[in-house]
């Protein structure tokens, strides 16, 4: 049986995303009460492996790396009374269209790399090629299955030290479909040679720094609780990893991590080493395995500690020595009031008692003065 005729490839300018064409074999177009089907399959250079879909269609449209050969095979199944019921599958056919390389040498970006902020907006960046001609510029442009064709970078970014790069708002972006990429450039020595990528950019979240951790102590146990970060990452998409490092008495350190894969859980309790004197927690956290097939680990949050045994006992001794103060600065008082209570009513009762001696003294001089008085003026 003959394979499929007139294979043709085109490219529609959607960065890799190309269309494959083929016509029913002559030999089976005067066939009736027949089901005829293709078999294609096509080298995924991304994934670096062959694909394979049956189709009634005369079409079918696929992704590829524009950079790379081309590879699609494709064959004819047919059905009907003459087979006896049973598929018949003919002989495969190969098409291979490899590049041709254009632009200058070496010129071609390196190091690209996409992170999803958040899921508020998405950063590509990238470093230009060893042997870029000095004063060119590049361009970057993208498109999606939801877009009618392709569109230049919203927003140019340049770092130090050379790197460039593209920031896509959240609204430009399209989740669990191919997002493809292209970035090529000018010089006045030439083109640059064009760069293509094709990323699913769920699988490049990076989420915002967890939040508001606590950190207390309840009935010999740790517990560590925090706030989902901020940003459009769903909590239940989320999981933690909880790093630990606990001083002990002797000033050894251990440290632990543990990875918290429970839908929305952010607690975390862990027993008090007996022996420790200090213990510190830091979390992160990443999109987890039920929410994209990739991602990247936040910064690390603040780091929160326990209380030192010896620095948790300082506040109770100030307490208690500032209790003492308070008391003995109260019991002075009262002393002091006392004592000058006491020493009015002793000034008090030395002042009547002279008043009282005067007041007599000068009873006496009234009583006796007539006496010795009358005797002269007779």
């Amino acid at each position: 049986m003959d394979p499929p005729a007139n294979i043709e490839i085109t490219d529609p300018g959607f960065l890799g995303y190309l269309s494959i064409h083929w016509t029913l074999p002559t030999s089976l177009q005067n066939l009736t009460g027949c089901t005829v089907r293709y078999q294609l399959r096509y080298y995924d250079t991304y994934e670096e492996r062959w694909r394979s879909v049956r189709t009634v269609k005369l079409t079918y449209a696929a992704q590829f790396d524009p950079e790379k050969p081309i590879k699609v095979r494709i064959l004819t199944v047919l059905k009907c009374a003459c087979t006896n019921g049973t598929e018949v599958q003919g002989e495969e056919k190969e098409w291979v269209y490899t590049p041709e390389p254009t632009g200058v040498a070496e010129s071609r970006i390196r190091d690209f790399h996409c992170v999803y902020y958040g899921k508020e907006y998405m950063e590509c960046t990238w470093e230009s090629g060893p042997g870029q001609p000095p004063d060119s510029q590049h361009y970057l442009y993208y498109w999606h299955r939801e877009m009618d064709e392709t569109k230049e970078c919203p927003e140019y970014i340049i770092f130090s030290e050379g790197r460039r790069g593209c920031r896509f708002p959240r609204e430009s972006l399209l989740e669990f479909s191919k997002f493809n990429l292209c970035v090529n450039g000018s010089s006045p020595a030439g083109s640059l040679k064009m760069a293509y990528f094709s990323i699913e950019v769920q699988n490049y979240v990076k989420p915002t720094v967890v939040s508001s951790v606590h950190v207390s102590e309840i009935d010999g146990e740790l517990k560590l609780d925090w706030s989902p970060p901020s940003g459009q990452v769903p909590e239940h998409c989320l999981e933690y990893e909880v790093e630990s490092s606990t001083t002990m008495e002797n000033g050894k350190q251990k440290q632990e991590n543990m990875v918290l894969q429970n839908l929305e859980d952010t607690s975390y309790s862990v027993p008090r080493e007996v022996e420790s004197q200090k213990t510190c927690f830091r979390i992160r956290s990443k999109v987890n395995m039920y929410c994209a097939d990739g991602g990247f680990w936040s910064d690390w949050s603040q780091t929160k500690c326990t209380e030192n045994k010896e620095t948790q006992c300082i506040p109770k001794l100030t307490y208690l020595g500032l209790v003492g103060l308070v008391v003995i600065g109260i019991a002075g008082v009262i002393i002091l009031c006392l004592s000058l209570w006491i020493l009015k009513k002793i000034s008090i009762k030395k002042i009547n008692k002279k008043d009282a001696l005067y007041t007599l003294y000068k009873e006496k001089v009234n009583e006796t003065m007539p006496t010795i008085l009358s005797p002269i003026f007779k």
